[in-house]
């Protein structure tokens, strides 16, 4: 039976309203402060690219984005928080692969999806370096394999947590190496830096940022980049190619990120934010003495990337066999 003429204009003006009040939501946002999880601890990338990043969202939009680090389970914590925040943009995530791939694809309690996020944009490459402690007696990446060998199962190396890339990236390497370590799980890159200080582990794949001052000040040796290229913050460090492991190239994209079903509004707002923010020559020189490469990336193209990193890093762990119990 059809509505009433006044039925109809009622519902006709109701909706209308309801547009025009999710338009100015839109253009008001954001109203009030933004959460932003950094899935590190301190001092890990994402935090320090968070809060060089909420620093300027704050003042491009006269408003407080506030930074929380959540570390733990290579960034799966800070992951299935995001999930399960409301869907308006006022909960961000700072995260990478280690969480948005290699946990979906090898960890059984990384019970989430790549639906259950709105994909932002993307903020960066992050390439990482074999470091050792200095009481190892190896200088380069042929006598630590050398020294593994002669070893098998006594060395260690740490991790950031199961399912991170620290743990992945070592374990391709250990296939390729023929090698066999003792794994070591922290909570968080930093769990990691200080386990290689302390000497609780022998070696480990940091993030550049995390560990580049304790390498240019002896602390720490480092035997070769993950990358393909050597990293311009540490040019005297030859990467894995070079030293004979041909094609080996690991590195995760760190990635800004929210719970699904943010308002397409929302999402161009932040993303062109970031986008001018990327291209400010202070910021990306600030990126490169960090060993961290500015990665500019539309949100469509940031959507694919990740699909197409899952089944990049879901191909790699069933090759080496890896999944977490």
């Amino acid at each position: 039976m059809p509505l009433p003429i006044f039925a109809r204009a009622s519902m006709m003006v109701v909706g209308f309203s309801l547009l025009a009040c999710a338009a100015f939501a839109d253009e008001a946002y954001p109203s009030r402060p933004v959460r932003v999880f950094a899935a590190s601890a301190a001092g890990g990338n994402p935090d320090v690219v968070g809060r060089l990043l909420a620093a300027r969202l704050s003042d491009e939009f006269n408003n407080p984005f506030i930074v929380e680090d959540v570390p733990g389970v290579g960034g799966v914590i800070a992951a299935k928080q995001t999930a399960a925040a409301p869907p308006d943009g006022y909960t961000l995530s700072v995260n990478d692969s280690g969480a948005l791939a290699i946990s979906i694809a090898i960890n059984p309690d990384a019970n989430y999806k790549l639906s259950d996020f709105t994909p932002i944009t993307a903020l960066a490459t992050l390439p990482t370096v074999l470091v050792i402690k200095p009481a190892v007696p190896a200088n380069t990446l042929a006598e630590f394999v050398a020294l593994a060998k002669s070893r098998p199962g006594a060395m260690s190396f740490g991790s950031a947590g199961p399912g991170s890339i620290h743990q992945l990236t070592m374990v391709i390497f250990e296939q390729r190496a023929g090698i066999e370590l003792l794994h070591v799980p922290y909570r968080g890159g930093t769990g990691l830096v200080n386990a290689l200080l302390t000497g609780e582990v022998d070696s480990g794949w940091s993030g550049i940022s995390n560990v580049l001052a304790l390498i240019q000040t002896g602390k720490l040796r480092a035997l070769c980049i993950s990358v393909l290229e050597r990293d311009p913050s540490l040019p005297e460090v030859p990467t894995c190619d070079e030293t004979g492991y041909k094609g080996f190239n690991v590195a995760t994209m760190l990635g800004l990120q929210s719970s699904a079903g943010v308002a397409p509004a929302v999402v161009a707002k932040l993303q062109s934010a970031v986008a001018k923010i990327l291209r400010e020559p202070d910021m990306a020189k600030r990126m490169v003495t960090l060993g961290i490469h500015m990665q500019e990336n539309g949100t469509a193209a940031y959507a694919k990337f990740m699909q197409d990193d899952l089944a990049r890093y879901t191909a790699i762990a069933n090759a080496v066999h890896l999944q977490l119990k």
